[in-house]
């Protein structure tokens, strides 16, 4: 994948779901994996051309694992978008607190702590959205863990907005596979800042991987069908979900 392919897939899911609203300011929440930093360059570069304009800032969650963030900042610098590191104590809660690493996985204790405190930061930046790295294997993963932990059919959507409506979650690399974004970064060597969480690779999430890496192994290209059947099957529920501005 070129860039110019890169930014034709996050351009598309743009246009379709109206992710982009004129001056919309934008936190995207960068962890410093690939995703998050593919999302980060892919909006800047649409930003300097996109018909609609819009304003960035990366925010990065510190969640006292004692990571250097000093190469996510100036790979940012050099995309000339303002970069916030807000440090928490997340870790410190998750593992010690309220002793989660006893329980199977803490991860959504973490995730809820994380979200909340990007939320915090990007109402406090006075952004309109929040932009997420969760591409097109992440929607069928959550789809996945949907169906056989909870009996339903749903997946998270490219565009989510709070009650208060003041701030929605959008999510632009739904059209790119985990294995486009892991070639890019690599070719680019983008600075991706190694997680050190050791539940890190030990989540419900990493066993759907694992599974749809299991099937796949059998039905090539399931990937792309499983994709096609979440988005025709929730379209009609996203299209009008953001044209409502509701979740």
């Amino acid at each position: 994948m070129n860039t110019q392919k890169l930014y034709s897939y996050v351009r598309q899911a743009i246009d379709r779901y109206l992710l982009i609203e004129t001056q919309d300011h934008i936190a995207v929440g960068v962890s410093g994996g690939k995703d998050s930093l593919i999302l980060l360059y892919a909006l800047a570069g649409l930003q300097k051309f996109y018909p609609v304009p819009f304003q960035l800032t990366a925010v990065v969650i510190d969640l006292g694992f004692g990571m250097s963030y000093e190469p996510v900042v100036r790979f940012c610098e050099d995309l000339g978008v303002s970069c916030q590191v807000i440090p928490t104590s997340i870790k410190e809660i998750v593992f010690s607190d309220r002793k989660e690493k006893d329980r199977k996985s803490p991860c959504s204790l973490c995730a809820n702590l994380r979200r909340g405190a990007l939320v915090d930061a990007a109402k406090a930046l006075g952004c309109t959205k929040i932009a997420l790295g969760h591409h097109r294997d992440d929607i069928i993963h959550t789809m996945m863990m949907s169906m056989i932990h909870e009996g339903r059919f749903y997946s998270v959507s490219p565009f989510t907005a709070y009650e208060d409506r003041e701030l929605a979650i959008i999510r632009p690399l739904i059209y790119l596979s985990e294995g486009e974004i892991k070639g890019f970064v690599e070719k680019m060597q983008f600075p991706v800042v190694a997680n050190r969480c050791p539940m890190d690779s030990h989540s419900a999430r990493s066993e759907m991987k694992d599974l749809v890496n299991q099937i796949s192994l059998n039905y090539p290209g399931v990937r792309r069908q499983l994709f096609h059947a979440i988005e025709t099957s929730t379209v009609d529920d996203w299209v009008q979900a953001r044209a409502r501005g509701e979740k």
